[in-house]
């Protein structure tokens, strides 16, 4: 369950608010816990850990974007709930809900190239500043990488080291292994393919 600190973030988030409010947002169950998930007329527009510290930093960037949250429910929001059900049981490799992003023309970037990694592959933060051409842009990338406010559905959790290792995740580093463990489990090759996880085979 969400922790105590975040309770009053999250109340306000689930506030019936004015019915005007551009976003509706609704508390989602998966088996990585409680996610927040919100969503506009156009599309969805947040997915993120109920559970973690950095939720308050997110939702100040979700609100400078698109406005005050409210409780309510939207298709799209039954929508990407009933497509992460779907992923969790392995049944869904790819999300077709719309998305909404707003960040720097950078951030933006980054994350439509996170959406182009396929389901059941990994890529170095290194090799994805280089398909970006930013020399020596891992770090940004992973900055930007750390600043996504759809978590899962843009796989920030199928970027790592070089070295295999798993490196940061907002969500912590358990639910990004939790993640690549359910993709190579239905992954159509039986395993992870790109840049391979420390100790993994490259097979």
């Amino acid at each position: 369950m969400p922790g105590a600190d975040l309770r009053p973030l999250l109340e306000r988030m689930l506030d019936p608010g004015p019915p005007d409010a551009p976003v509706a947002a609704r508390l989602i169950e998966s088996p990585v816990g409680p996610l927040v998930a919100a969503a506009t007329a156009e599309g969805l527009v947040f997915l993120e850990f109920a559970d973690e510290a950095r939720l308050a930093r997110q939702v100040s960037g979700l609100e400078r974007h698109f406005g005050p949250t409210r409780a309510g429910s939207l298709p799209f929001l039954d929508r990407a709930e009933q497509e992460l059900a779907e992923y969790f049981v392995g049944r869904r490799r790819e999300f077709e809900v719309p998305l909404r992003v707003r960040g720097t023309a950078f951030q933006e970037r980054v994350w439509r190239a996170l959406l182009a990694i396929p389901y059941g592959e990994t890529r170095a933060y290194v090799d994805l500043a280089q398909r970006l051409g930013v020399k020596n842009g891992q770090r940004a990338v992973g900055l930007a990488n750390g600043q996504n406010r759809i978590a899962i559905i843009i796989p920030c959790h199928r970027v790592i080291e070089k070295s295999g290792g798993l490196r940061g995740y907002g969500g912590g580093v358990w639910r990004k292994k939790f993640l690549l463990d359910l993709e190579r489990r239905f992954a159509p090759t039986g395993s992870l393919t790109g840049t391979p996880l420390a100790g993994a085979s490259r097979s």
